[in-house]
């Protein structure tokens, strides 16, 4: 079984998405995680300066017999310094496995305490509030019935539509197209074959204004200018859309594996669920979540010597399971935090694309703002490369 210790970095660095030193103030609930961690560290820097100085004086004790049993002439005196150095080298080994033992505590309780914590991360529900916001402006800003005199002039159009079918085929095809998809009226995207066939009818419409109806005329005119505008806007917008719903999706994913660790871990402590939703997930008092964190990890150090005394040969194999659960929800939720990092810069590509478009620019501007909030909110709250990167460098193997 490969053996996990801590780098000389110390296990707050290596564990925290953030590279600073923790703030020992409860202002929050990352500075919550901070501190139970720091105790973690604090304790386990005690335990091994302890260990450092048994390990010396062991050392120098059997330099010392060996250096005496080499210049001794008595076979009885070297047999006497010989059994003081095998109970010197077998107290140096316990010595080693108890120091192994505190490591494995340590990793542990800091698993723990990172995966508890996971909860509010997993759900940035002021991230997806902010998104919301953001996707509605996103929808307006696609939909030709959100611009000026689009729903006056597309009445005119399907009244043409309506008499003309019956007439033309491709009429025909697109008023069963509208008619399948509940009409454009209630905001159906302009994307795909009905665009098409939309393209179609308005030409068709155009042809058929007489001379005298000139301002129908270049209505219909600027109305299809910006009908095609939307369509491509609508086909870029579903290419990123896209993506951000298969994220959606891994997060939804993420987040059941994520119950699974957590209720399988909080069993082996033997903690309640609902004790956990009381006294950490909904607890506001910030005292009272760090002192239910601070006990749980008390619980995971008393559960790793448990499991050591009762299986010396392979009591390190399912603390090794648990350490890899940990480290895998942590790495996946941080490389589903950098793909929506990517997803918003796509969005921020395709809000510059059309910005500045004459017909469709001046809606963009306000879809811009929405967006630059959502991004300023998720930067906030999320630095994928540093998060993936702490995850990575949870554990070291030997």
């Amino acid at each position: 079984m490969k053996k996990f210790l801590f780098t000389s970095l110390g296990l707050i660095s290596i564990l925290l998405a953030s590279a600073q030193a923790p703030d020992t103030t409860l202002s929050s609930d990352k500075n919550i995680r901070n501190k139970v961690l720091s105790d973690i560290q604090d304790n386990l820097d005690k335990k091994t300066k302890t260990i450092d100085a048994t390990l010396s004086k062991l050392d120098q004790k059997v330099d010392s017999l060996d250096q005496q049993i080499a210049l001794s002439r008595d076979a009885k005196d070297k047999v006497d310094k010989l059994i003081l150095r095998v109970q010197a080298l077998e107290k140096k080994q316990q010595t080693i496995e108890e120091n192994e033992l505190y490591v494995y505590q340590a990793n542990y309780q800091s698993a723990i305490i990172n995966l508890v914590s996971m909860d509010k991360e997993i759900k940035p529900l002021v991230l997806f509030n902010a998104a919301k916001n953001f996707f509605a402006t996103l929808g307006e800003t696609g939909d030709p019935m959100k611009y000026p005199g689009y729903q006056e002039w597309y009445k005119k159009f399907y009244d043409f539509i309506e008499k003309q079918k019956d007439q033309e085929p491709a009429l025909n095809v697109l008023h069963d197209m509208l008619q399948t998809t509940s009409n454009l009226a209630t905001g159906a995207a302009l994307t795909g074959p009905i665009a098409q066939a939309f393209f179609i009818g308005i030409n068709d419409f155009i042809q058929n204004i007489g001379a005298k109806r000139k301002e129908l005329k270049e209505q219909s005119q600027k109305m299809f200018l910006l009908t095609a505008k939307l369509s491509q806007f609508n086909y870029d917008k579903d290419l990123v859309q896209q993506q951000w719903e298969i994220v959606t999706k891994e997060l939804e994913k993420l987040q059941i594996h994520y119950d699974t660790i957590l209720n399988q871990n909080l069993a082996l402590l033997r903690v309640p669920r609902e004790e956990y939703i009381h006294r950490f997930a909904k607890e506001t008092d910030a005292e009272q979540r760090y002192e239910f964190l601070t006990e749980i990890r008390k619980k995971a150090a008393v559960l790793v010597a448990e499991r050591r005394e009762a299986d010396l040969k392979s009591w390190k194999q399912p603390i090794y399971f648990e350490l890899m659960d940990v480290q895998s929800l942590k790495t996946r939720f941080g490389e589903l935090t950098f793909d929506i990092r990517g997803i918003i810069s796509k969005y921020n590509e395709l809000v510059f694309k059309y910005k500045s478009d004459p017909e469709i620019g001046l809606k963009v501007q306000s879809l811009e703002v929405k967006l630059d909030a959502l991004s300023d909110t998720f930067d906030s709250a999320f630095d994928p490369i540093e998060y993936i990167n702490s995850a990575t460098r949870m554990y070291l193997v030997n």
